[in-house]
């Protein structure tokens, strides 16, 4: 599912930006929000095309 991988892409990307938060980087706080901004809205775009195949698969 094409959705999922880029949701998990973003995920990948927000991880560096993480471990600069944790080295006390600040900036990259504001870019990890940013991301995970993103990050919901692949997350609803996952949850959105889950429900479509199901109503796909429920159909006569």
């Amino acid at each position: 599912m094409e959705a999922f991988d880029k949701l998990k892409v973003l995920v990948a990307a927000a991880e560096e930006e993480v471990i600069k938060v944790d080295k006390g980087n600040k900036a990259a706080g504001t870019r990890v929000r940013k991301a995970m901004q993103e990050i919901k809205a692949a997350a609803q775009e996952v949850r959105v095309k889950v429900l479509e195949a199901k109503a796909q698969q429920a159909q006569p």
